[in-house]
């Protein structure tokens, strides 16, 4: 990117303003290139500059949260990568009627914000997101959860950031699906609502607990990884037809499928993307051909592969 873009970009927009970062270290799986910019606004005035710069310049944008879901390339992110702080904007709590309580945070907060925060205010309904690693604007994109439940059922707005400026969107006029939600093209999640109702403190433990321990059990939570590769296809378990075709343990190169649960992807130890996406293929192509069920990758990939 040429120094007189990336000054402009520092002139103006506060904050940290950093060329060729390596983002492997930035996502949950360790892999990936650099981003061509790093950008982390201090300010929302600051992000919504870049973004109309960015379409300006006609230059991508793209957003990492945790990096729990983000699959990065060898080849790195072109364009301006942004990276939101904890602390863009203040949380807030506010009472609902029937004792409830809007809980607003930031969407580059941990998910273990809201999780503090339901046990702080005695509320209950967003269980399901305990445990989960990364954002709370990652979560609002991909539309997080387990099987008790999914991110968008708690949410009662998102602020988004465009090149004219931040708007709240109410979540009758959001589109969500299963582990997807469609928000305005080009957009930036910079603040989430939640509407949590009043509840059993003790059988909402209960239930994150059991959870959890059952996650611990079941998936390689101690090794790098980005969740689940694949969204389960309609009436099947995509770890289950992962492993019936017997590729459990699986390796190319430094990436492993893991030996724990088939529909997660750890990187050994100097993984590339390049081995990531050749087993993910490796999936796709050996269970479609014997089973004729075709998989959807669930991780996000962002920048230039191979």
């Amino acid at each position: 990117m040429e120094e007189s873009l990336v000054t402009e970009v520092r002139r103006r927009v506060p904050g940290d303003v950093t060329p060729l970062l390596p983002l492997a270290p930035w996502t949950s799986v360790r892999v990936g290139g650099a981003a061509e910019l790093s950008v982390r606004p201090r300010t929302a005035e600051g992000l919504v500059a870049l973004l109309h710069l960015a379409r300006q310049e006609g230059l991508p944008v793209t957003v990492i949260g945790g990096g729990a879901n983000t699959l990065v390339g060898d080849g790195g992110i072109p364009g301006f990568t942004v990276r939101l702080p904890a602390d863009l904007f203040p949380e807030s709590v506010e009472p609902l009627e029937g004792g409830g309580k809007r809980l607003t945070f930031c969407a580059g907060a941990a998910i273990v914000k809201l999780v503090n925060g339901m046990k702080a205010h005695g509320l209950v309904g967003a269980e399901f997101l305990a445990g989960i690693p990364g954002t709370l604007g990652g979560a609002v994109t991909m539309n997080a959860g387990t099987k008790m439940g999914e991110c968008l059922s708690a949410v009662e707005a998102v602020e988004v950031a465009t090149s004219d400026g931040l708007a709240w969107l109410p979540r009758a006029d959001i589109p969500y699906r299963y582990r997807h939600t469609e928000l305005p093209k080009g957009a930036v999640v910079t603040r989430v609502r939640f509407a949590l109702r009043p509840g059993d403190r003790a059988e909402s433990q209960a239930r994150m607990d059991a959870d959890l321990g059952y996650r611990k059990r079941t998936q390689p939570l101690s090794q790098p990884n980005f969740g689940s590769v694949f969204t389960n296809p309609s009436g099947h378990h995509a770890g289950a037809l992962i492993e019936r075709v017997g590729l459990k343990g699986h390796t190319l190169g430094r990436a492993q499928i893991s030996t724990l649960h088939a529909n997660w992807i750890v990187n050994l130890g100097g993984a590339t993307a390049r081995d990531v996406t050749g087993l993910i293929a490796l999936m796709q192509e050996r269970v479609a051909g014997e089973t004729g069920v075709q998989m959807t990758p669930e991780v996000k990939r962002v920048g230039r592969f191979d």
